[in-house]
Parts: C-alpha cells; structure tokens; sequence
C-alpha cells in the first residue's frame, strides 16, 4: 500500500546537503536555554486534549539554527517536554523520539507517561517535535480538503491509470508542500535533527546524552551516535532499520514484514472464532472482496467516503500492535457488512487526521524528512520494478514505496547518515523484534554490527516496538541499562508477553 507503507513509524535512510559534513560549529556554541512553563496545547490521537493534565509536565522552547552553516542567522523555535523526575536521587534526562519520521514527542511523552514510570523515578523524561514536525515550524502541504483527497487515493488495482493518478497526485502534493512550507524543506533532515538534540543535551545541563529511540527514533540515534560518540550516554535503539537499505530493498521487507502480520492476525482471528471467516482463506479472501469493491464503491461514512486506499491504510495501522488485533476484527466484520467507520477510524488515527478535519503534520513531515535524508530519486522504471516485486510478495501491501513522492520532491537530498559508526561510543542497546511488521527483525542484527558498540536484544513477540509493548522482560532489561547501567547479555532473548 503506497500510502500504509509511507507512512508514521516507518524509518528511514538520513542525511542534509545543507549541512557541512562534520559539525565544527555544534560543539562550541552557545546551546541556549529552555524556558520551561505549563503544557497548554497537549493533544491525543484523535486531536483532543487530555481529560487530565500531571500539572508536574512542563513544556519549553529551545531556539537552534535553521542553517547550521549559519549558526548565529535565523532561528527555529523546538517545541519540548519534561516529565520532572519524581524521585529524589535524579540521574540526569532521558531523551526520547517516538518514531516516524513526523511523529510528535510532545504529544507521544505525555501519553506515554504511565509506562514509564519506573525510568521516571530517576530521570528527568525529555521529548521533543524534531524541526519540520508539528510546533517545531511543522510543514504543511495543503488544506484539510486537499489532504483528504491524498490519502484517499486509491493503490489498485496497480495499472497505468493508478500509476498516473498517483503520479498526479504526487506532483501536487509536493507542489504544496513547497508553497506553504519552502523555507524550511532543504532543512529538515535527521542529521540536522541529531545536532538539534545536542543541543537539548546541553541546555538542560547533561555532559552526555542518554536516549530511547523508537523506530525511526533509531536512525536519529544512530546518526547522534555517528556525529558525537564522545556525548553518547547509555543509548537504547528499539524496533531497529538498517540505514543503508535503498527504497527498493525497504519496500520489498517491509511489504513481507505486513504481510506475515496480517497473516498472523488472521490465525488468531480464525482461533478465536473470526466474524469474518471459518478458516484462514476465507477471512483472508473475504478481505480482498472488499477491498477490490471499494475500489468501485466506497462505503459513505457520513460526509465522507471509506475508499479502498483508506481501507488499507486502516488495515496496515491496527497490524503495528497484537493489541489493536479484536478491534481490526470488529472494523473488517462491519466494513464487509457495509459499515466503514470503525475502519475509517484506523486509517484516521494513521494519517493524524483529527474529528474536526484536521491534520496534524504526521503524513507532511514524514516525507519532508525522508525525501531529504537519501539522494535516490528513483525513475519510473525502477519504480514500476519495486512494485511489481512487491506485488508479487502480497497483492494487498505491495506498492512502489515512497520512492515515488521523493522522485518529485522540491529539496535535494543526501546520503551523509546512511553510513552510521558509533566507534568511541559508550554501548549501545539494540532491540528487534520478530514479529515487528515495519522494521524487521532482519534489520536489527545489521544496525548492531554497523553501529560496532552495539549489542542486540532479541523480543519474540509481535508488534512494532518491544519497550512499550507490555513485555516484562524488555521493560526490566532497558531500565536497568539505563538506571544501572547493566548491559545484557550478549545474545539476549525476550519471550513474547
């Protein structure tokens, strides 16, 4: 699925061509400070605010160069969080990115805040919304008319009229990025996010920095690793890509990663008695029979319609978590009965598209940050390449990647953190998951041997991501890396929770 498979938590290769190749400037200047006050403008998922807010939260703004060549021109203002430590013997912070690239560490810290209360009771919790996400100059390509049309958009059937509606599509998306978010685009980029969280280290006084990275919150730790090993504390990556895959290789895993989800869903749907299938081809067949109709007929969900390219999107989200499994059972159940809200619900929570039509930059800063992290620009046969491989995988989450948006994308990329060395680093943590269908397991052994401090963690489980999963075993482990200082074993394993 072009629109599934380009989309919130799945990480990406990193670079900035804006940017000199090694950080003169970084380690000299001035930090600034955070001015820290109350959280006035938390949001939930679905856009809402909190029904209650720890009036402990404190958030701030930490001013960085938007032009690191320029480090005393203009400034872009980084929105942060901090969950005070609630114990008495403070460590120090924690930083942490959720994911993407485009995902708020605002808004995620705060609900995330019940998880993490063990590491909270010796650390200071830090967030923040990486430049071009959501406060921190967020990019913005379009109205809420305009991104309802984009992800809408339909992936099949994949045949030349598709390709040239999504060729369209692609030009005028990108059209509109450049008009309302021009100025920032040639800055935005993980290499340039990595030195705005040195910067974070040092303005809330740590002489190293200690950080969990989730999913592509790997790469960003990765790339700091890479530009400062000396500030490297104790370093968690969870729910590991291998940076040097190309768009095709990243497409062609991660349409196989989806699809041993889906199948996997479908086994314990059809154990658990599926509404929608006495066995395995049947649930899975009765799937494709909507998703073929919606292409001809979306289902009207008030004022607006479940096409097939929603449906899919909606699909793909609920398989990131076992947990969301019953309710992609309940959303696939209705849709085939001819009920398309619970999964236009999904799709929804994936794209940040709020109750009231309106976007948070989740589906904007993912390929402002992507397309600027590689120079691959892909032609229309290496695109139609990747795509037919991927069909071949699975015809429900096959699809050309997001090679084809970055092909017409208006700033120029580079190749600067594929190639990510952690040598002088203090260790690093590496956890992969199994069953993790946006980053597969295979990446996570090649990310430890690159990173060359690095030792792996093995999670059994389904899902992507393992410290928040609910798995006892990954939760003790990393807190104590990162409270003890006690590395795991060589060779670890976590059971499935």
């Amino acid at each position: 699925m072009r629109r599934v498979l380009a989309a919130l938590l799945i990480p990406v290769v990193a670079g900035c061509s804006t940017v000199p190749a090694e950080p003169a400037t970084q380690s000299t200047a001035d930090p600034g400070t955070i001015s820290w006050g109350p959280c006035t403008d938390i949001k939930r998922p679905g856009g809402e605010p909190p029904a209650s807010q720890d009036s402990s939260v404190r958030c701030g703004k930490l001013a960085v160069p938007l032009d690191y060549n320029k480090p005393d021109g203009e400034k872009l203002d980084l929105a942060l969080i901090k969950l005070p430590t609630t114990g008495k013997n403070r460590l120090g912070s924690v930083v942490f990115n959720f994911g993407g690239p485009g995902a708020s560490g605002v808004d995620t810290l705060d609900q995330a805040a019940k998880a993490l209360t063990g590491l909270r009771t010796r650390y200071d919790l830090i967030s923040f919304d990486p430049r071009g996400v959501e406060r921190s100059s967020g990019v913005r390509c379009g109205d809420s008319t305009e991104m309802d049309r984009f992800t809408a958009l339909d992936t099949l059937p994949s045949d030349n009229q598709t390709h040239q509606e999504t060729a369209a599509a692609n030009k005028q998306f990108a059209a509109l990025c450049q008009q309302h978010s021009g100025k920032i685009l040639p800055y935005i980029g993980t290499v340039n996010a990595a030195r705005d969280m040195d910067r974070i280290r040092a303005a809330v006084g740590d002489a190293k920095l200690n950080y969990v990275g989730m999913s592509y919150g790997t790469q960003l730790g990765a790339v700091y690793a890479t530009e400062f090993p000396k500030k490297v504390g104790r370093m968690v990556l969870d729910a590991p890509l291998d940076p040097t895959v190309t768009f095709e290789q990243r497409t062609l895993v991660q349409t196989r990663g989806f699809q041993k989800a889906y199948e996997s869903f479908l086994r314990s749907c059809v154990k658990n008695k599926c509404d929608f299938g006495k066995d395995q081809e049947t649930a899975n067949a009765n799937v494709d029979k909507l998703l073929n109709q919606l292409t001809t007929q979306p289902l009207k969900v008030g004022t607006r319609e479940l096409t097939q390219g929603l449906a899919a999107t909606g699909l793909a989200a609920a398989l990131y978590s076992e947990l969301t499994w019953p309710f992609l059972e309940q959303a696939l159940s209705e849709a085939i009965k001819g009920r398309g809200e619970a999964l236009l619900y999904l799709a929804d929570s994936y794209t940040g598209r709020s109750q009231d039509g309106k976007y948070s930059t989740q589906m904007t800063s993912f390929p402002a940050i992507t397309c600027v992290d590689t120079s691959e620009r892909p032609s229309e046969a290496e695109l139609r390449r990747t795509e037919a491989a991927a069909m071949k995988i699975s015809p429900l989450f096959g699809s050309e990647g997001s090679g084809g948006l970055c092909r017409v994308w208006p700033a120029k990329g580079s190749d600067q953190a594929r190639h990510v060395n952690a040598t002088g680093s203090a260790p690093i943590v590496v956890i992969g998951g199994k069953g993790d269908p946006a980053t597969p397991y295979e990446w996570a052994p090649k990310l430890t041997a690159q990173l060359k401090t690095a030792t792996l963690v093995t999670y059994e489980g389904e899902g992507h991501g393992a410290y928040l999963s609910g798995s006892r075993c990954v939760l003790d482990l990393v807190n104590s890396y990162l409270i003890e200082g006690k590395l795991p074993e060589k060779g670890a394993t976590c059971p499935a929770s």
